[in-house]
């Protein structure tokens, strides 16, 4: 696998797991009523993901632009992790706002 490819596998990884992991901070913050950190902790993620998403488009664009991209089971790790802490962003969004309801 390429070096290249392995950079970019590792920071789909880094920041699709700094992304859930914002989020489960988030929603802790929220339940104990820090809505101020809660929302630090969800501008943070998205953040994250962010360069998560960015690094995604890139090796899709190499492959558009006929780069060949290894399939492994590393790669399908990351992309796990990338659409994992999606997932927890969006799910922590919704019950930040059901705790402020509270």
């Amino acid at each position: 696998m390429e070096e290249k490819n392995i950079e970019t596998i590792m920071q789909l990884i880094v920041y699709g797991g700094n992304g859930k992991s914002c989020s489960m901070e988030a929603i802790r913050a929220a339940k104990s009523g820090d809505f101020k950190l809660a929302d630090e902790k969800i501008k943070e993620a998205e953040e994250s993901l962010l360069q998560a998403h960015h690094a995604q488009t890139e090796m899709l664009t190499g492959e558009a632009n006929g780069e060949k991209v290894e399939l492994s089971l590393l790669m399908i790790h990351a992309q796990d992790h990338l659409m994992t802490g999606t997932a927890f962003k969006d799910l922590a969004k919704e019950i930040i706002d059901l705790y402020r309801v509270k």
